[in-house]
């Protein structure tokens, strides 16, 4: 996925962004960076945090970087934000998203007279910077992002600092979030609402489809107003979000709290009786409390997520490996699982690797039963707009029953909420189901896209 944060202050800002970015590592496991504009012009800093928190990497940048515009990301592909020199002048840019027609559109900018990228370690093209050569196509920046929104089959929410100030843009459908917050002398544009609230910021304004702002440190200027329709992202909250974030005045944690709760009462009355309810760290702990709190039946721990020396959820590409370390994160509490009849409550089930594990790794303490119920309708088809949902090979329910799912990961019992449930609990918002339902906001691309989520 990946998030951003901004800063236009009438102060320097260097501090407040390095904590507000900070406030989105929750979001991407690979990339973090800072640029900011002051005297002295642009400064930027882009650090590898696969392995090392975004906090440890940039401690030293903050005492170096200064200026009262900032922009700044977490991000699981491309390095950026990116300083780009054009004939709209230099600007930093940081995005959000996904280019699934990205081999087009570079035939297209290299036949108007582009001649080349830098190409990424892994060899492909840094989306970002495609994003800026498309921008730099049109006559202003404003005209340039509606273009690029306009050309870009996926998604793209963005962030683009100049001397001047930051324009903010959210994707055309409002897949992703962008919310703007303020306090006296200051305006901040973030991907989680939440992140500015220790700031010392307060809601100001939630951008809608397509719209794009422009935000100084005296005020926010609706330059393209937002569209009608809208696909926000139903997985922010079933498991992106952070439990304080909200998205459309919708409360991650308090949705999923609903989400366990609907979970228990579809189980009301039949024959699974469990001693104790677990949600699989960390997202799956608040489907697990709504579901205790609906059923009565008391909620525990039974195997503790271990972070000191485990802090990243980056996974290695070797699937030994991964199983190795999705194996080694999580430490069985013996005493709550041993002849234990145990529900546990997981936000999805992928590939089926991590659930198996699991499940083996409870049998193994001496788990009595094991029962799984997933607070999100069965993944069923690829994700084409940032959210990394695998091919249709790759995913354990594109060709199987849940019963046959069941025997797979090795459970007693396996039951999903229904899709009709969680646009319930989205208040009729218009969400995007297209990996449960296949029903695509825009027509998907011909081919399969390859994904790293595990689960």
């Amino acid at each position: 996925m990946g998030g951003f944060f901004g800063v236009a202050s009438r102060k320097d800002c260097t501090l407040e962004l390095f904590y507000g970015v900070d406030y989105h590592s929750h979001l991407g496991t690979r990339r973090g960076g800072m640029a900011t504009y002051g005297a002295n012009g642009f400064s930027r800093a882009i650090h590898n945090i696969e392995n090392s928190p975004f906090r440890t990497k940039f401690e030293r940048d903050v005492e170096e970087m200064e200026g009262n515009l900032g922009i700044g990301c977490i991000s699981d592909y491309e390095p950026q934000p990116l300083l780009i020199q054009s004939h709209l002048g230099s600007f930093a840019i940081t995005t959000v998203g996904k280019i699934n027609n990205m081999d087009q559109l570079l035939k297209e900018v290299y036949g108007n007279g582009r001649t080349h990228f830098q190409e990424m370690s892994t060899g492909q093209i840094n989306a970002t910077e495609l994003a800026a050569s498309l921008i730099c196509s049109e006559k202003t920046i404003p005209e340039g992002i509606r273009h690029l929104q306009d050309v870009v089959d996926g998604s793209m929410t963005l962030l683009l600092l100049t001397k001047d100030g930051i324009y903010a843009a959210r994707d055309k459908k409002g897949r992703t979030p962008l919310v703007i917050g303020k306090k006296e002398g200051a305006y901040c544009a973030s991907f989680e609402n939440f992140a500015y609230l220790n700031l010392g910021y307060t809601d100001y304004h939630e951008l809608g489809p397509g719209e794009i702002d422009f935000i100084t440190p005296e005020s926010v200027e609706m330059l393209v107003p937002p569209q009608e329709e809208m696909k926000i992202c139903s997985f922010l909250w079933v498991y992106y979000g952070y439990p304080t974030a909200s998205y459309e005045g919708i409360n991650v944690e308090e949705m999923r709290y609903h989400c366990g709760a609907m979970l228990a009462k579809r189980d009301a009355g039949s024959n699974v009786h469990p001693d104790l309810i677990a949600g699989v760290p960390d997202s799956g702990i608040a489907h697990a409390i709504g579901y205790a709190n609906e059923s009565k039946v008391p909620f525990a721990r039974p195997f503790i997520k271990y972070t000191p020396t485990w802090p990243r959820s980056f996974m290695p590409t070797n699937q030994e490996q991964r199983n190795l370390i999705a194996r080694m994160k999580l430490i069985p509490v013996q005493a709550l699982i041993n002849q234990k009849k145990l529900l546990l409550i997981d936000d999805s089930i992928v590939r089926g690797t991590t659930s198996n594990l699991i499940v083996d790794m409870l049998r193994e303490a001496g788990a009595k039963e094991v029962h799984m119920r997933i607070s999100a309708p069965p993944f069923l088809y690829p994700c084409y707009f940032g959210t990394d949902i695998p091919s249709s090979e790759q995913l354990i329910a594109h060709k199987r029953t849940v019963d046959e799912i069941c025997k797979v990961i090795g459970a007693d019992s396996l039951a999903y909420l229904k899709m009709e449930r969680l646009s319930e609990m989205a208040n009729g918002l218009p969400i995007c189901t297209a990996c449960f339902s296949g029903e695509y906001p825009v027509d998907p691309p011909e081919e399969d896209i390859r994904g790293s989520y595990e689960k």
